[in-house]
């Protein structure tokens, strides 16, 4: 056998045992997170709440607890989060939303929010139902790719 095959046997199995072991790696991610979705499903309450303000932002800028911070992964601190500041009853408090419902949270508007400890996880309107966002805008390059693929 020449060195060449020899060399993309060996690439060859390695790229096999990645395989493998990703597999088993997302097998056990899912795993976890439907553990954590059933907590969050179990704990989860609606409150009304009034929203004062949504942004992006990262993690330490958000002005959550310390606590809060210290806890999450080194990797997550960096990378900015669907922050909502609300008025719950007399307090105001900083809470983050589900990335699926950040663009349906009205600002300066009243809720009814399903939340699980500092975690909005669904919105409802209390006055009749919320405005879905208006579709954002194609850009140039995507406009033509979907007319390639029409054709």
């Amino acid at each position: 056998m020449s060195t060449v095959t020899i060399v993309l046997l060996v690439i060859l199995v390695i790229l096999i045992a990645a395989l493998i072991g990703l597999y088993f790696f997302g097998k056990k991610a899912q795993k976890k997170q439907e553990e954590q979705q059933a907590q969050i499903e179990a704990t989860k309450q609606t409150v009304s709440m009034l929203v004062i303000d949504k942004k992006r932002m990262p993690l330490k800028e958000s002005g959550l607890p310390q606590m809060v911070i210290e806890q999450t992964p080194k990797l997550m601190r960096r990378s900015k989060l669907p922050i909502v500041k609300a008025k719950i009853g007399p307090k105001i408090a900083i809470m983050i939303a589900d990335e699926k419902i950040f663009d349906l949270i009205p600002v300066k508007k009243e809720i009814k929010a399903e939340i699980s400890g500092l975690y909005i996880v669904g919105v409802k309107g209390i006055r009749g139902s919320l405005e879905t966002p208006a579709p954002k805008k194609k850009g140039f390059f995507a406009k033509f790719k979907k007319d390639k693929a029409a054709k």
